[in-house]
């Protein structure tokens, strides 16, 4: 598949950037979503009339509804009110059904609604298999084979790895990989405010590709030295940055994991010795166009973000 690293001017550290988003349909989830489907067709997961059924909240139900319209198998995905508008668009030409749920679960997101859905649809139709990014090992494995060997491969000597987690798969791939090479990398995980992941208390999200409602199974299975939280507002503010500095059009996950790196050198001061830093960029812009790149959106993300706890801006999709 192979994907390119390129390098970024930073004052603090030799910085490279994984641009995963250069992969066919546009994300770092073509690797697992390939591989996924791969596996299972040889262990006859998917046979002839098999219907593929998974939870996404876009980049991976682009990912394989692509792989699966190359490949002849019936694709059904289950979204929500947080997939962007494009994404959704595009779903709807590729997929024959696209189910999307509007109750928010009990920690505010949308995940539990969707995996509920997704039972549903099993229990609904006959031949059918489900994928289970947060928990399937090749997810993992594909990152692990794939990303993680291109990574060593381009990239040298790593002092610093920073990885956006949402289901686990890339980051629990990638640490063990590099780690075999360079034990002492540190593997900075990179996680959204209102995410459950790592502790913190759940919130509403509106930036989608980056958190969790639930605490996936594959990042248990991960070698992370540090976490850092990013706020959508630092989100959307690094995003503009990628473009405005580099012509990077990047989407909400890539610009998490960017605002990370600046904000973990901003209080960690390297030693004599400038840190060779790499993070995956693991979505582009296109299908942010609506919200982190539109003015009117960000004015009312910021609006929202500035009230007091409790208290929801309504304006805010």
């Amino acid at each position: 598949m192979g994907t390119p690293l390129i390098p970024l001017r930073d004052e603090r550290c030799d910085l490279v950037a994984k641009l995963e988003f250069c992969n066919p349909a546009g994300s770092s989830k073509d690797r697992s979503a390939l591989w996924i489907l791969e596996k299972a067709i040889g262990r006859g997961d998917i046979a002839r009339g098999t219907t593929v059924v998974e939870s996404s909240s876009g980049n991976f139900a682009l990912a394989l509804a692509f792989y699966c319209r190359m490949l002849g198998i019936s694709f059904v995905p289950v979204i929500d009110p947080n997939c962007n508008e494009a994404t959704e668009a595009q779903l709807q030409l590729l997929c024959e059904r696209v189910e999307k749920v509007s109750i928010r679960d009990t920690t505010g997101g949308y995940l539990e609604s969707r995996l509920s859905r997704v039972q549903d649809v099993l229990v609904e139709l006959g031949s059918v298999y489900w994928p289970n990014q947060y928990a399937n090992p090749d997810a993992r494995e594909a990152h692990y084979r794939f990303t993680g060997a291109e990574l060593l491969a381009q990239a040298g000597r790593l002092d610093y790895l920073f990885v956006g987690v949402g289901t686990g798969g890339t980051i629990a791939g990638l640490s063990h990989r590099i780690k075999e090479t360079h034990p002492g990398c540190v593997v900075v995980a990179v996680d959204a405010e209102g995410s459950v992941i790592f502790g913190g208390p759940p919130k509403k999200r509106r930036i989608p590709g980056i958190g969790s409602s639930i605490v996936p199974p594959l990042c248990g299975q991960a070698l992370i030295d540090r976490v850092e939280i990013v706020s959508e507002t630092r989100t959307a503010e690094a995003c503009g940055v990628l473009a405005a500095e580099y012509g990077l059009y990047a989407g909400g996950s890539t610009g998490s994991v960017y605002a990370a790196v600046q904000d973990f050198f901003a209080r960690h001061r390297p030693g004599p010795r400038r840190p060779r830093v790499a993070f995956i960029a693991a979505d582009r812009g296109q299908a942010y166009a609506g919200t982190v790149y539109d003015p009117m959106w960000l004015r009312q993300l910021g609006a929202e973000a500035a009230q007091p706890p409790g208290v929801e801006n309504l304006a805010v999709k």
